[in-house]
Order: C-alpha cells, then structure tokens, then sequence
C-alpha cells in the first residue's frame, strides 16, 4: 500500500501545492470528482490516458488516509 502512496505528490511548484498524481498536473481532488460523478475507471483512463490504474487506487487510499485522520477540520456549509 506504501507503493500506492508514492504516487500522489505534494510538491509547492505544481499544482499550488495541491496533491497530485504523480508529480502531474492532476490532483488527487479532480480524480475523485471523477469518480464522484459516476465515470468508471475505464473512463478516466480513455479520457486520461497518461493515467494509470493505480494512479486511481493511489488517490482512493489516500482520500482514505484523509477521512482516517485524527483531526478534522469542519467546513462551513453553504448557504
């Protein structure tokens, strides 16, 4: 699962910093709206053939390791 992780990066020069895959300009977030939004993985991959399949197993583990954490912080709702 290690080896998942490794491939969502933090890096302040791309992406403002935000997770991304890989060092890419695709974040962890945009990915998981994706998936949200009801495409499939074979879907994204057809869209986004520089993605891998574990690219999208990597973001979902670490969308996990977020909802896992000790802390969270509560987001205002909108209005």
């Amino acid at each position: 699962m290690e080896n998942l992780l490794a491939r969502v990066t933090l890096n302040p020069a791309v992406s403002q910093g935000k997770p991304t895959l890989r060092n890419m300009r695709f974040t962890v977030a945009q990915l998981l709206e994706l998936l949200a939004a009801g495409m499939t993985n074979q879907e994204i991959l057809a869209d986004y053939p520089y993605l891998e399949e574990a690219d999208i197993h990597a973001a979902l583990l670490y969308a996990a390791h977020i909802a896992n954490a000790r802390t969270i912080i509560a987001l205002p709702l909108a209005s």
